[in-house]
């Protein structure tokens, strides 16, 4: 039986200009809604054909605001998405929503449209943060909106980013202290991350702020696993918590490897040995469309060794971590091949990570340096 699917749909709208989305995928003017629901549609129609006799386990809406796609079109695209391919059962629906109250007014409308999960973007429960970051919502705004998803949807879940500027330990632990009060059974919490090219950067740079050092961050991520395992959510990511049962289906299929169909302008997806790319932009990504029935920009043949690399640098992200004799016979290769043992020998030794037969996993100490272990360990 062939293993299930994950669909990743891709709107491509925002509201106006944020610092988070690429400036192409903004609105420019009214956005036809009609052209768009028959262009990821056939986008859609596409996939389904290379990816027949597979179901679906999971369905993602992301990208720039998908929580203000109408409804209608939600429903058209779920309806559609169980045509082509069929449900598992239990199938996990989820979109994004930035929470506020316009978005939130759609809420039980999506809930009717077959969407069962909503994960929303607070980002942080402190108005300054809330700023510094660029988010339009204030906290009064944010909290009304989860409100009204726990209301609607089954499952819910958000996300913090902590290791902000000027950041102490006792404020987050009140911060995060609040955010489990509230009784969702999943959380995101990321800590900030500097990328090159983003405002932060420049902020950076122009001594307007001073990022947390490795020591603050690495205290910060220690109390966010205690505070987090102690109330039933522990980490099955580096940066995802959960209850038991309540992890997300759909992220765990990119973290596992799993194939994923990715459509809608900028998408990527994952098909057997082809990874595939959307048109970014918009417009691109209708002309492909007319000319072709699909919005594809790449699809490239991945060879085996590349393919155990993307999955070994994904895998080593879950507590689970990877069954490394399982994954070297899915790609032909040999564990040798795939790991340098010395460097995992050195890691092991000062206890970063373990090879229980036959998972080899990062351990919780070593979570926060994986950045610095993958490299290391991973021979391709």
């Amino acid at each position: 039986m062939n293993p299930s699917l994950a669909l990743y749909i891709h709107w491509p709208f925002c509201v106006s200009k944020c610092p988070y989305c690429d400036f192409n995928s903004h609105v420019r003017g009214q956005v036809d809604q009609r052209v768009w629901l028959d262009a990821l549609l056939a986008d859609m129609r596409h996939e389904a054909a290379l990816t027949q006799g597979r179901t679906l386990g999971s369905i993602f809406f992301g990208g720039g605001t998908p929580s203000l796609m109408p409804p209608a079109t939600v429903e058209a695209l779920i309806a559609q998405a169980e045509k082509l391919w069929g449900f598992e059962d239990n199938i996990e629906i989820t979109l994004e929503a930035n929470p506020s109250s316009v978005e939130a007014a759609r809420f039980a409308d999506l809930a009717k449209a077959g969407v069962n999960r909503v994960s929303l973007g607070l980002q942080a429960l402190d108005n300054d943060a809330l700023e510094f970051l660029g988010r339009a919502h204030d906290v009064d705004e944010g909290l009304a909106a989860l409100g009204t998803a726990q209301q609607h949807f089954g499952r819910v879940t958000f996300d913090l980013i902590y290791a902000r500027p000027d950041q102490r330990a006792k404020e987050w632990e009140a911060e995060l202290a609040r955010a489990l009060s509230f009784g969702t059974t999943h959380l995101s919490l990321y800590q900030l991350t500097i990328e090159p090219g983003t405002r932060f950067a420049t902020l950076v740079r122009q001594g307007k702020f001073t990022p947390a050092d490795d020591d603050e961050a690495a205290d910060l991520y220690a109390l966010t696993q205690d505070m987090t395992l102690a109330a039933g959510l522990p980490a099955y990511e580096i940066s995802n918590h959960a209850a038991p049962g309540q992890e997300s289906a759909h992220n765990l299929a990119y973290w596992r490897y799993q194939d994923y169909a990715g459509i809608g302008p900028g998408a990527h997806g994952r098909r057997r040995t082809k990874a595939t790319q959307r048109h970014k932009k918009p417009e691109n990504f209708l002309s492909a469309i007319t000319r072709n029935g699909n919005g594809l920009a790449h699809e490239d043949t991945l060879d085996s060794r590349t393919q155990a690399m993307e999955a070994l640098l994904m895998g080593l992200r879950l507590r689970e971590g990877i069954d490394i004799d399982a994954m070297a016979g899915r790609f032909g290769l040999t564990s040798q091949q795939m790991i340098d043992w010395d460097a995992f020998t050195k890691l092991r030794d000062i206890g970063l990570i373990e090879y229980r037969k036959p998972q080899l996993t990062v351990t919780p100490n070593g979570m926060p340096l994986l950045d610095a272990i993958l490299p290391e360990v991973v021979n391709l």
